[in-house]
């Protein structure tokens, strides 16, 4: 049986929240996956990573050095990496902070989530909520995430996760019509009553 396609949608950023931490949905990793936390020198293969994966932001050589090079220190409790049981590197998600590390409660942030190509639609990236909120939940009340309409299937793993629309972002025009093309793939219950 044929795989239905999904329409190339158009990239338009937006942000979703979540007002809590509580309930946060529990997923593991395939047995032939395992999580480790940032180590030094890890910058490379984060690169590396995201260069595979990432289809619309141009990952420059001091990328990771401009997101996370005033706070490595933070890294080790903060990035997670999936490794596979030979090693290599299928997957990371970092549980940031919104703006301002020194804010005990203030909202957290989903950060820089990706799978290699070769290890997705195996389910990593629900495990790696997982982890990375159950991190967040530790240090902060709510959280952010900043992703786009070209991602279709990673909004609908953030709306199950209980990520909404930011509200004040739906009146921009463009916004809107970007969370309506989303929702024209995915049919989410979750962003019907937000009219889109």
């Amino acid at each position: 049986m044929a795989t239905a396609t999904v329409p190339m949608l158009p990239d338009y950023s937006f942000t979703m929240l979540r007002g809590d931490l509580a309930a946060i949905p529990q997923y593991t990793l395939p047995a032939e996956y395992r999580f480790r936390l940032y180590q030094p020198g890890d910058g490379a293969a984060w690169r590396a990573l995201h260069l595979a994966a990432e289809p619309f932001i141009t990952v420059t050589e001091d990328f990771f050095e401009r997101e996370f090079g005033d706070h490595v220190d933070a890294l080790p409790d903060r990035m997670f990496f999936v490794e596979a049981a030979d090693g290599t590197i299928a997957g990371t998600i970092t549980a940031w902070w919104e703006q301002v590390r020194e804010n005990p409660g203030g909202r957290g942030r989903i950060h820089w989530v990706a799978v290699h190509p070769a290890h997705q639609r195996r389910g990593l990236t629900k495990s790696m909520m997982t982890v990375a909120m159950e991190r967040l939940a530790q240090s902060h009340t709510s959280a952010l995430l900043g992703t786009s309409s070209g991602r279709p299937w990673a909004v609908k793993v953030y709306l199950d996760f209980g990520f909404r629309p930011e509200p004040s972002e739906l009146a921009d025009p463009q916004v809107y019509a970007a969370w309506t093309a989303v929702q024209s793939v995915l049919h989410h219950p979750a962003l019907t009553s937000f009219g889109v």
